[in-house]
């Protein structure tokens, strides 16, 4: 099997909480305040996409 493979909508979504609850912070409701929460959402998803970025690529032979 070669390129995409579609996923089911529900396994997109599990992925995205799994990478959420990897973060300490946001495996436990410890926000008083919703802004705070959405923030620590928002640095979480930051520090995933960089590390994805900064991740070395193979070489294509």
């Amino acid at each position: 099997m070669r390129g995409f493979v579609v996923l089911p909508k529900r396994w997109i979504v599990e992925r995205f909480f799994a990478h959420l609850m990897r973060s300490r912070r946001l495996a436990r409701d410890f926000e008083r305040s919703t802004g705070s929460a959405e923030a620590m959402v928002y640095w979480s998803m930051t520090l995933l996409m960089t590390r994805r970025l900064a991740r070395p690529r193979p070489s294509r032979a």
